[in-house]
């Protein structure tokens, strides 16, 4: 794969940018290489979208189901975290 090189203000100029490419880039200062980004994650799919959004029905349709709430089920795992770390504290 071929990798872009550019100046590190280049760089943070047009962060967004490249952090949407799949194109890797090298990083310089000066003319040395001080870093490389690898992106690792493409846009998602159409697909997969549309998996996610079939997963969010059907959580609803489970939390329905069960008898409580979106609030309920966040209190409850809220309330777990705050134990957890009690624990570990």
């Amino acid at each position: 794969m071929q990798t872009t090189k550019v100046g590190i203000r280049e760089f943070r100029e047009k962060l967004a940018d490249y952090l949407e490419s799949k194109t890797p880039v090298a990083i310089t200062r000066h003319g040395s290489t001080i870093g490389i980004y690898v992106p690792t994650k493409p846009k998602p799919s159409h697909a997969g979208l549309e998996a996610l959004r079939v997963a969010g029905e059907r959580m609803q349709e489970l939390i329905a189901a069960a008898g409580t709430s979106e609030d309920e089920i966040m209190a409850g795992f809220k309330k777990a975290r705050r134990e957890r770390r009690i624990r570990k504290g």
